[in-house]
């Protein structure tokens, strides 16, 4: 009988050392430090200076630790961890560190991700199927990005947005959404238009403020340069030269879908997010977005991204959630199923 061969660990030991930027590298706590042992699966053990790498991630969690080391000269938000991580799951890394040092230990990347005008100069696709979502939606009138929540659909379809506004391909951006309550019934909304949407748009508002700033966005909004227009009020409207967002698609009914749809204009870019998985509507409607998916996917001139939770650029344990509850619903599926009917030997008198 043969025996496993045990995994040996990996060592990682700061060099030049400096106590500072070991404090930056394991964060408040140790906090870096549990998000990159909890994403990959492994034990980190630090003795002084000498970390301890067991796990079959082992080698990863080395690159990641001698990467951000490297840049650890101020503090390393979590937020820089977890992005990193994502990207290691992705096989995506940088190709050199911020201050132009080349880093032996990380991989040569594929760095071919579109550049966008906007306020966020790190922003940029993170995973395979974000590059392929940028650049379908710059090469396309039409995208469709569909996947789980936190994929990144919707805030780089506003930066995009927001880009094409930059670089005066568009003249204006409108946002819509339809406004379906998540289970809860939220009765009469008192205000204006504007205020009645408002906590349906409000993730489209908070992309916005992150990719413009505040002041400049709400001046945009006062000058109806981004305007917002609930679905039930396209009707009947032809938008040109405008970049349109249909967010939370996956609740449109198949005739608000093809309505909105059919209002683009002349030198208009549409990009339509949501996740199918997450449908509101009553059981006996069928989602727009499910529908147009189907009907549209041979139309040349529509292009189609399909996210899965390799491409979750939230916590990592969103990834995990997705997945977990994608494997229950896959064996409620198959428990569905009918089971084949076994016909017994009938003796013959």
């Amino acid at each position: 009988m043969k025996t496993k061969t045990p995994i040996q660990p990996h060592y990682f030991i700061p060099e030049p050392l400096d106590n500072t930027r070991l404090a930056h590298l394991c964060g408040p706590l140790d906090e870096n430090l549990r998000q990159i042992s909890s994403a990959l699966d492994v034990t980190i053990f630090r003795r002084g200076e000498k970390f301890i790498v067991s796990g079959h991630n082992a080698e990863h969690a080395v690159q990641i630790l001698e990467r951000f080391y490297a840049v650890a000269n101020k503090i390393v938000p979590i937020e820089e961890v977890q992005l990193a991580l994502v990207e290691q799951r992705s096989g995506l890394h940088k190709q050199q560190t911020p201050d132009s040092t080349p880093t032996e230990a990380l991989p040569d990347i594929e760095i071919n991700s579109p550049v966008l005008k906007t306020r966020r100069h790190d922003l940029r696709g993170r995973t395979p199927h974000q590059i392929q979502y940028l650049r379908s939606i710059l090469e396309h009138d039409i995208s469709f990005g569909v996947g789980p929540a936190g994929t990144g659909k919707t805030y780089l379809a506003v930066a995009c947005a927001v880009d094409a506004l930059e670089r005066d391909a568009v003249k204006r951006i409108i946002l819509t959404r339809p406004a379906v309550e998540a289970g809860e019934r939220l009765g009469f909304l008192p205000g204006d238009l504007a205020q009645k949407v408002d906590p349906y748009l409000r993730p489209l508002y908070d992309a916005l403020y992150d990719l413009l700033g505040f002041d400049r966005t709400q001046k945009m909004f006062e000058k109806q340069v981004i305007e917002i227009a609930p679905l039930a009020y396209m009707r009947g409207r032809t938008l040109n030269h405008a970049f349109v967002i249909l967010d939370e698609a996956q609740n449109t009914t198949v005739e608000q879908m093809k309505m909105f749809l059919t209002r683009i204009g002349f030198g208009s870019k549409a990009v339509v997010t949501g996740d199918v998985t997450q449908v509101d509507l009553h059981k006996t409607q069928k989602s727009g977005l499910s529908d147009a998916v189907h009907v549209l996917k041979d139309v040349r001139g529509i292009a189609f991204t399909q996210f899965s939770s390799a491409d979750v650029v939230r916590h990592p344990l969103v990834a995990r959630i997705v997945d977990a509850y994608e494997s229950a619903a896959s064996v409620d599926e198959l428990a569905a199923l009918p089971k084949p009917v076994i016909a017994k030997n009938v003796r013959k008198k």
